[in-house]
Protein backbone atom coordinates (compact mmCIF):
# COMPACT_ATOMS: atom_id res chain seq x y z
CA UNK A 1 0.00 0.00 0.00
CA UNK A 2 2.88 2.42 0.18
CA UNK A 3 4.48 1.88 -2.58
CA UNK A 4 2.05 3.66 -5.14
CA UNK A 5 1.95 6.63 -1.99
CA UNK A 6 5.83 6.75 -2.81
CA UNK A 7 5.74 6.66 -6.30
CA UNK A 8 3.40 10.08 -6.59
CA UNK A 9 5.64 11.59 -3.83
CA UNK A 10 8.60 11.07 -6.00
CA UNK A 11 6.80 12.14 -9.16
CA UNK A 12 5.93 15.44 -7.28
CA UNK A 13 9.33 16.03 -6.36
CA UNK A 14 10.49 15.15 -10.06
CA UNK A 15 7.99 18.07 -11.43
CA UNK A 16 8.36 20.84 -8.90
CA UNK A 17 12.47 20.10 -9.58
CA UNK A 18 11.75 20.47 -13.31
CA UNK A 19 9.89 23.81 -12.49
CA UNK A 20 12.21 25.04 -10.32
CA UNK A 21 14.76 24.50 -13.09
CA UNK A 22 12.63 25.72 -15.80
CA UNK A 23 11.90 29.22 -13.84
CA UNK A 24 15.98 29.63 -13.12
CA UNK A 25 16.15 29.33 -17.07
CA UNK A 26 13.24 31.62 -18.16
CA UNK A 27 14.56 34.49 -15.63
CA UNK A 28 18.20 34.05 -17.04
CA UNK A 29 16.88 34.05 -20.80
CA UNK A 30 14.79 37.03 -19.54
CA UNK A 31 17.60 38.68 -18.48
CA UNK A 32 20.04 37.92 -21.08
CA UNK A 33 18.10 39.35 -23.97
CA UNK A 34 16.36 42.71 -22.61
CA UNK A 35 13.42 42.29 -24.97
CA UNK A 36 12.26 39.78 -23.33
CA UNK A 37 11.91 40.85 -19.48
CA UNK A 38 8.87 40.00 -18.68
CA UNK A 39 10.13 36.47 -19.52
CA UNK A 40 12.24 36.59 -16.61
CA UNK A 41 9.35 38.14 -14.83
CA UNK A 42 7.85 34.97 -15.31
CA UNK A 43 10.58 32.88 -14.09
CA UNK A 44 10.50 34.64 -11.27
CA UNK A 45 6.85 34.52 -10.00
CA UNK A 46 7.15 30.57 -10.89
CA UNK A 47 10.29 30.38 -8.92
CA UNK A 48 8.24 31.88 -6.20
CA UNK A 49 4.86 30.17 -6.26
CA UNK A 50 7.15 26.75 -6.73
CA UNK A 51 9.08 27.26 -3.61
CA UNK A 52 5.69 28.26 -1.53
CA UNK A 53 4.16 25.67 -2.61
CA UNK A 54 6.88 22.87 -1.65
CA UNK A 55 7.53 24.70 1.56
CA UNK A 56 3.63 24.40 2.35
CA UNK A 57 3.76 20.97 1.35
CA UNK A 58 6.71 19.90 3.07
CA UNK A 59 5.58 21.69 6.19
CA UNK A 60 1.92 20.21 6.46
CA UNK A 61 3.77 16.70 5.67
CA UNK A 62 5.91 17.38 8.95
CA UNK A 63 2.79 18.04 11.33
CA UNK A 64 1.00 15.01 9.88
CA UNK A 65 3.94 12.79 10.67
CA UNK A 66 4.38 14.74 14.49
CA UNK A 67 0.01 13.98 14.65
CA UNK A 68 0.29 10.63 13.80
CA UNK A 69 3.31 9.98 16.36
CA UNK A 70 1.30 11.47 19.20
Amino acid sequence: MGAPIRDSVARMKILLIALLIAAVLLGIVGFLIEALLWLALIGIILFAVTALYWWWRFRSSRSTEVDSAR
